[in-house]
């Protein structure tokens, strides 16, 4: 049986070392998920994750995401769950928005849409 240690993670100083619009960073792992933090800015691609639902917390700021149906916006302190194998496009007002995002470790940034933006393999900070 592997041991592992109790984490506590201060978000922001995580948020800090951020760099990036659109390139998740893993902060720690639970029950075979990730848990990741992105900063995002104006808008991303159209994409679908067959296998998996997607989680988002907001933290700073407001997540737009288009459906081919619809358009939400989830404010800071929301979520919003995305059933799998839903179209959607995620995208902001213009303002940086901060985001954390449980996934299962599966599951492809961009799902099978290879992209200029697809992140292949996130970065631990």
């Amino acid at each position: 049986m592997i041991k592992r240690m109790i984490q506590q993670i201060d978000l922001n100083k995580k948020f800090n070392k951020i760099n990036e619009y659109w390139t998740p960073k893993i902060i720690g792992e639970l029950n075979g998920q990730y848990v990741k933090l992105a900063k995002l800015k104006d808008e991303f691609i159209w994409h679908s994750h067959q296998e998996e639902d997607e989680l988002f917390q907001v933290m700073k700021g407001t997540l737009i995401m288009e459906f081919r149906d619809k358009v939400t916006q989830t404010k800071a302190g929301e979520i919003l769950i995305i059933p799998k194998g839903v179209e959607h496009k995620p995208k902001t007002n213009g303002e940086e928005v901060w985001i954390i995002l449980f996934e299962p470790k599966s599951t492809k940034h961009t799902g099978e849409i290879v992209d200029e933006l697809t992140v292949e393999k996130p970065e631990w900070i």
